[in-house]
């Protein structure tokens, strides 16, 4: 059994199951509504739920049937359809421009993938869709609220500016923000937030 189906496998949602703040207010932002949307390292569902509730159509990767399994129960108990794929990030197989958003919400992968992962969304979005994404940077090591305990697993702001330079930028953060997501993301954390649109 892998880490993540380790932490996934106990009955209660350990992240919760509201979505992320960030991604609330990025759904709002970029109107996805009828989307297609892809969401990765999705974990327990909270977020694909929320935007299937939306009525786009969800698909969920992650690297953890049993976080898979969750999902699904989730989107039952809200009445909603999410499609699940069981999917390691960093040997992922990536459909060239086949969803109008992909959603990273704390995908912290093992670094030696994390280019091609990235590489990997934004051959999968299509012209005029959006990468939107809230993740821990490197300075979240110090506040111990959540997210890897490796700084290599973390988030350079410079990185992910650099990555998406050729996209419209529409918001852009680093920074300090409260965040209680279940007992694993709790309390004033730093993080890196972006919505990009392809153009």
């Amino acid at each position: 059994m892998n880490p993540w189906d380790r932490r996934f496998s106990a009955e209660k949602y350990i992240y919760g199951t509201e979505p992320n703040e960030f991604l609330v207010y990025a759904q709002k932002k970029c109107q996805l509504h009828s989307a297609k949307v892809l969401t990765v390292a999705e974990g327990e569902g909270r977020n694909a739920v929320f935007l299937a509730r939306k009525e786009n159509e969800v698909e969920a990767w992650d690297y953890s049937a049993e976080g898979l399994a969750k999902v699904q129960r989730l989107a039952e108990q809200n009445r909603v359809e999410v499609k699940t794929r069981l999917v390691d990030l960093t040997q992922a197989e990536w459909k060239s421009e086949s969803a109008d958003a992909v959603i990273n919400i704390f995908g912290h992968i093992d670094p030696a993938g994390r280019t091609d992962m990235l590489d990997g969304i934004k051959s999968t979005v299509k012209p005029g869709g959006y990468f939107i994404s809230e993740v821990y940077s490197k300075h979240q090591l110090a506040y111990k609220t959540g997210g890897p305990p490796d700084m290599d697993y973390l988030y350079a702001a410079m990185e992910m500016l650099e990555e998406f330079s050729d996209w419209k930028l529409i918001h852009f953060f680093t920074g300090e923000v409260e965040r209680y997501e279940g007992k694993l993301h709790n309390g004033l954390s730093h993080v890196v937030q972006v919505i990009a649109q392809k153009v």
